[in-house]
């Protein structure tokens, strides 16, 4: 047994040797390190967003001591409405000193950017998944055969699933870009890039109102 694990290990060393002595005709694909990305699934995140951007605002030493005019977007989405009152509101709470007019003030900007993937590929799981799934099937095995309760056994599984099942989400084919700046004649003096995930049935909160003309027939006839 033990000598066949070894040549085993070695066939599969020698083996992944191959892939860097052999040539391909197109560059092979390479994933990215794991990083995360936020979802955003209620109008409390945005609220969450706002509160982050005016931290950022009042911890910026090019705006230090500016004055600051928030330029509503009238899109008419719901994002662009309630992002408005909600960063107003967190400068104000963070002491920033927020006017009505434009006139000699820096300029806060915010864009909106919907991006939808039509040809997404497979996402893998974080890393352990598998592992811990599989594990999960052996104890079950185990306590299935051997135990007088085998019921006993889903217990820690439904423990560690209340205790984790808060975090758990899922990616999706919609993303949004969110990007405040802020302006003074011209001149960029910040600018901050966030990027989340959204359910694909919001992404009209994020979006432009589109007015909509309906025709309508005349006649003649009285």
């Amino acid at each position: 047994m033990l000598r066949q694990l070894c040549i085993i290990g070695v066939s599969a060393a020698f083996l992944s040797g191959c892939f860097n002595t052999h040539q391909s005709q197109a560059p092979i694909a390479k994933t990215y390190p794991i990083t995360h990305q936020q979802k955003m699934q209620a109008a409390h995140h945005w609220d969450v967003l706002a509160e982050h951007q005016a931290q950022l605002l009042m911890e910026s030493d090019f705006l230090s001591g500016k004055a600051f005019y928030i330029h509503h977007d009238d899109n008419g989405s719901a994002f662009s409405q309630g992002f408005d009152s909600l960063l107003t509101s967190q400068l104000v709470n963070a002491g920033a000193h927020v006017r009505t007019e434009p006139m000699n003030t820096a300029h806060v900007n915010y864009k909106v950017q919907v991006v939808r993937h039509k040809d997404r590929g497979y996402i893998r799981a974080p890393e352990g998944t598998w592992t811990a799934l599989t594990a999960s099937v052996g104890f079950a095995a185990m306590a299935y055969n051997s135990w007088g309760e085998p019921a006993l056994a889903l217990i820690p599984f439904a423990a560690a699933a209340d205790f984790w099942s808060g975090s758990w989400t899922s990616e999706t084919s919609s993303e949004v870009i969110i990007t405040t700046q802020v302006t003074e004649h011209g001149r960029i003096l910040y600018s901050s890039s966030n990027i989340y995930y959204i359910n694909p049935g919001d992404s009209d909160h994020y979006q432009a109102q589109r007015s909509v003309t309906k025709a309508v027939p005349v006649t003649g006839t009285w």
